[in-house]
């Protein structure tokens, strides 16, 4: 990739990200951060409440790779975070990596395509795949029905969980019983910032990002954070200062996907014909094993299309 399409990308990302964030940072002072109040807990049976995951899947042969709308040829651009694992960080070898990012290059893969990732804040990313500054977004993205006014979504790869951390001796211990009588934490312009916001009713204590919303946990600036359980367990350590997680709650309905431009359904069909691909041949178990070797899949759930089949773990 040459330098101008680089700082060209760079540019339109940086643009993206400071109209969204402004626009959220507006809309937070009269006690609404510009959800649709959708619960984002409500429902867990993939069969009879899941309207959008595909029946099945076009065969890899019959995908034509150069006529899927990539910015660049061969290559997939994908936007994802830096600071999430195990989903989506760079590790210390300076490689972007987590469950996320290794799955999607292993449907890179099975299409024949290079996968070349940059690092973004979540609050902009919706924004840069539909403006195609990214061909795809990796970020454990939930995929509501607000969200799919702004992207396309490929199947889902993994399943919805939300998180409550606090303090060890935090009186309250689910999410259901918090009120505005606290101090709660959510990173900006997530599921978890609607939810709170505006099915929970409380206006919260928004961040940039996973590391500084669990370090305000630590150091009591907030009495608790709503997280991605995920991204939770990623960052919440024993040793942390006597910070747990009090609460996991599974939803598989909104279950988590890759953000495409909605009008790119060509790209949105390679994606879900590698996803089923690397359902169907045991990769998705290996790294759901490698990356979350304590986790139980719920058993409403699989991931990519109604026809994927899930090997015995």
């Amino acid at each position: 990739m040459n330098t101008r399409r680089l700082r060209g990308r760079a540019t339109a990302a940086i643009a993206a990200t400071l109209a969204l964030t402004l626009g959220a940072v507006a809309c937070s002072s009269d006690g609404s951060s510009g959800g649709t109040g959708e619960n984002a807990l409500a429902g867990s049976d993939q069969v009879s409440l899941d309207r959008y995951t595909t029946d099945d899947v076009t065969p890899l042969d019959e995908i034509d790779t150069a006529n899927i709308g990539l910015t660049q040829p061969g290559t997939l651009y994908v936007g994802t975070l830096s600071d999430a694992p195990p989903n989506i960080f760079i590790d210390e070898a300076g490689n972007f990596t987590g469950f996320d990012n290794e799955l999607l290059r292993a449907i890179g893969d099975k299409l024949g395509l290079e996968v070349e990732f940059a690092a973004t804040e979540f609050s902009g990313l919706l924004a840069s795949v539909n403006n195609t500054v990214y061909d795809v977004g990796s970020s454990s993205i939930s995929t509501t029905d607000a969200r799919r006014q702004t992207v396309g979504f490929t199947n889902g790869y993994d399943f919805g969980e939300m998180a409550l951390v606090a303090k060890n001796d935090y009186a309250i211990r689910t999410i259901a019983e918090l009120d505005d009588q606290q101090r709660i934490g959510v990173v900006q312009g997530t599921v978890q910032d609607d939810y709170v916001t505006n099915t929970i009713g409380i206006e919260p204590v928004r961040f940039p990002d996973y590391n500084t919303a669990y370090a305000n946990v630590r150091s009591g600036q907030i009495d608790a954070w709503v997280a991605p359980s995920q991204q939770a367990s990623g960052q919440v350590k024993a040793e942390d200062g006597g910070v747990a997680i009090l609460e996991t709650t599974v939803n598989t309905t909104n279950f988590t996907a890759y953000a495409v431009n909605k009008d790119n359904q060509p790209l949105i069909d390679a994606l879900n014909s590698g996803l089923d691909a690397v359902v169907n041949d045991g990769t998705w178990n290996t790294l759901e094993q490698e990356w979350y070797p304590e986790r139980e899949v719920p058993s409403d759930w699989k991931p990519g299309s109604k026809a994927s089949v899930l090997p015995a773990s």
